[in-house]
């Protein structure tokens, strides 16, 4: 059994929806940028996820993994640094989707605010759907079966993980009081050394008695600390600091991605389904024909109007793309009628051109060798396997699905 230390692996994915868009660069790669190096992180394709929603229309896929793999590589992704892979080829998640869907309750599926919203969303598409349904077990199972400590997400997102927690909580209550628990925990307590063995103790019943969650944190900092214990009794220690059974799997915290509603095109947030989309490896010259054709302020008719750039979508833009010299100028200019609407637009093209410039220099290279591409993703399919499989085997010998044959 390889040891993991929860806290610093990551689980992050995303369904494949072909080429990307600059509101997936900024709300979600550029997070992911700053995350490989601080984290061991898993990224990952959810074709399985693609399939809920698009089960009529499956043939797009492939297509689209590759177009939005690529895009992760153009964009910065390390493969050296991150595991990229396939949901599909592990098979580990949907074992672990099984075992999990005997011991969770229908009501916390269809609670899940996102169920009916989609539902609601698509009414075009036939919904009701054991796979639909259970899609959110599925990212919990996602998550649990790399032993994740954190998840990035969206403020949208956190129901999603706060289900898995409690999928976690339950898995550990009913599974990981193994037979001796409590003798192999007072055992693995004396090993700690005698001055952090009665630290140990007293945080404990600290918690256990007046409900203390600083002592909690403490005691759990302590736990990880430890140097002289195994992976197997860390993991009793902390099931037995909250008076339940060893943590099988552990529970996995929302990591709240910073804010990122990038604007399109006509000032809605950047969504392919409003066709309000600038690529993530646009050709130059059509970035700058869509921002030349981009909506003003429906009230500068003339150029010697004045404007109000607060209803402008270009003004949007200028406050992801523009430093405080360039908004100055938008705003004192487009409120006199100094400048005018292609001026004011010039420069925020010119910056969206000059951000996507090395990643379009990056992408070249995997656009003309796919099977380097292939083979950055088979090789992070192994590695996610190698770690889903650690995970699947204790849960199997929990749940006495371990046979001699």
């Amino acid at each position: 059994m390889a040891v993991v230390d929860s806290q610093k692996r990551i689980l992050s994915g995303m369904r494949p929806t072909g080429k990307l868009h600059l509101g997936h660069y900024h709300g979600v790669l550029k997070n992911w940028l700053k995350l490989q190096h601080e984290y061991d992180c898993f990224f990952f394709v959810a074709d399985w996820h693609a399939l809920t929603t698009h089960y009529e229309d499956p043939y797009q896929i492939e297509q689209a993994v590759w177009d939005m793999v690529i895009d992760w590589l153009a964009a910065g992704i390390n493969p050296g640094s991150a595991t990229l892979f396939l949901q599909s080829r592990v098979p580990e998640h949907a074992e672990l989707h099984l075992l999990l869907s005997m011991i969770t309750p229908l009501g916390w599926l269809e609670r899940v605010p996102t169920y009916k919203d989609q539902q609601e969303k698509l009414k075009e598409k036939d919904l009701a759907t054991y796979g639909f349904l259970g899609y959110p077990l599925l990212q919990s199972a996602d998550i649990l079966v790399y032993r994740a400590g954190h998840v990035p997400v969206g403020a949208d997102q956190v129901s999603h993980i706060e289900m898995t927690r409690e999928v976690a909580r339950r898995f550990n209550h009913i599974y990981g009081r193994e037979p001796g628990f409590e003798e192999q925990a007072e055992a693995a307590i004396k090993k700690m050394g005698k001055k952090q063995a009665k630290l140990y103790r007293e945080l404990r019943k600290r918690f256990l008695e007046q409900g203390d969650s600083e002592a909690l944190e403490t005691a759990r900092a302590l736990l990880s600390e430890q140097q002289n214990i195994s992976i197997g009794d860390k993991e009793r220690l902390f099931g037995y600091l909250e008076g339940g059974g060893k943590v099988i799997l552990p529970e996995p915290q929302a990591l709240l991605t910073p804010e990122a509603k990038m604007p399109g095109l006509d000032g809605q947030k950047m969504s392919k389904s409003y066709g309000n989309t600038i690529g993530l490896r646009e050709d130059p010259d059509t970035v700058a024909e869509k921002i030349k054709t981009m909506q003003t302020d429906p009230q500068r008719v003339r150029r010697t109007d004045p404007g109000d750039p607060d209803k402008c979508p270009v003004w949007q833009l200028h406050q992801v793309y523009s430093d405080d010299d360039t908004r100055d100028w938008v705003q004192q200019g487009c409120r006199s009628a100094g400048i005018g609407c292609i001026e004011c637009k010039k420069p925020l093209a010119d910056a969206i051109i000059e951000e996507q410039r090395p990643i379009i220099e990056r992408a070249r290279r995997y656009e003309q060798d796919t099977g380097l591409v292939r083979g950055i993703v088979a090789e992070g399919c192994e590695r996610a396997r190698s770690a889903a499989s650690d995970t699947l085997d204790e849960v199997m010998n929990a749940m006495g699905l371990i046979y001699d044959i």
